[in-house]
C-alpha cells in the first residue's frame, strides 16, 4: 500500500484572499469591517481609471490614475492582473503583494472574477470568496439606496449581475450576505481556518515544527 505524500510548506508564509461580488452585494462593507479588527491581513489598493466616488481618497480606496498611466505600467509588468470593468481599468500591483506575503502578511484582494482567475495562474494556493445577494431584487435595492451611482450606470450593473453570479463555482467559499453580521462571521471564520492549513502553519513556524519532529 502506497503511503501518503508528505505536502510541502507554502512559497510564501502569507496567504493571498480574493473577495468577488457583483457590485451591491456588500463586499467592500464586509471587507472593511473584517480589517477593522484583523490587523494582521492587509488590502490591496487596485489601481483604476474611472473617477472617485463622493468621499473616495486617492491611495485609501483605490489608486485614482489616467489610463495612459495605467497602460504604461501594465507595459512594464507591474499589475498581478488587470480588467476593463464596466469601462474602466483596474490593476492590482504585482511586487507589493509579493513583498508582503514574502514578510508573513496576509492580502485581501477586492477583486472582479476575471481578476481572480489570473491571480490563480500566478499564485498558488489563493482562497477565494464570492458574495451574493439574496436576491437580484435585494441588490437593486442596495445599488439604489448607495446613491453613488446614475440610473444609466445602475441599469448596467443589474445587467452584468447575472453573468457575474455565474462565476461563483470557480470559488472555494460563497457567503450570502442577507444578514450583515452572519455575513462578517462567516467570513471571519473563513480567514481563519485558511490560515490554519498545514502549508502556511509550516511556513510561518517552520522551526517550531522541526523541533516537534513534524517532517516538512
Amino acid at each position: 500500500m502506497s503511503s501518503t505524500p508528505l505536502r510541502t510548506p507554502a512559497k510564501h508564509a502569507g496567504r493571498l484572499f480574493m473577495v468577488t461580488a457583483p457590485s451591491g452585494a456588500g463586499k467592500s462593507s464586509l471587507v472593511h469591517a473584517l480589517l477593522e479588527n484583523d490587523a494582521s491581513i492587509q488590502l490591496s489598493i487596485s489601481h483604476t481609471t474611472r473617477a472617485p466616488r463622493p468621499g473616495e481618497v486617492n491611495g485609501r480606496e483605490y489608486h485614482f490614475i489616467s489610463v495612459n498611466e495605467f497602460e504604461e505600467r501594465k507595459a512594464r509588468g507591474e499589475f498581478l492582473e488587470s480588467a476593463l470593468v464596466h469601462g474602466n481599468y483596474y490593476g492590482t500591483s504585482r511586487i507589493w503583494i509579493e513583498e508582503q506575503m514574502a514578510a508573513g502578511r496576509d492580502v485581501l484582494l477586492e477583486i472582479d472574477w476575471q481578476g481572480a482567475r489570473q491571480v490563480r495562474e500566478k499564485f498558488a494556493g489563493t482562497v477565494g470568496i464570492f458574495i451574493l445577494p439574496p436576491s437580484i431584487e435585494v441588490l437593486s435595492e442596495r445599488l439604489y439606496k448607495r446613491g453613488t451611482d446614475s440610473e444609466a450606470t445602475i441599469t448596467r450593473r443589474l445587467l452584468g449581475a447575472g453573468a457575474e453570479i455565474a462565476h461563483a463555482p470557480e470559488f472555494e467559499f460563497v457567503i450570502i450576505n442577507d444578514d450583515f453580521e452572519t455575513a462578517l462571521g462567516e467570513l471571519r471564520s473563513i480567514v481563519s481556518a485558511a490560515r490554519l492549513t498545514y502549508a502556511h502553519q509550516a511556513a510561518r513556524h517552520r522551526e517550531q515544527l522541526i523541533a516537534l519532529g513534524v517532517p516538512l
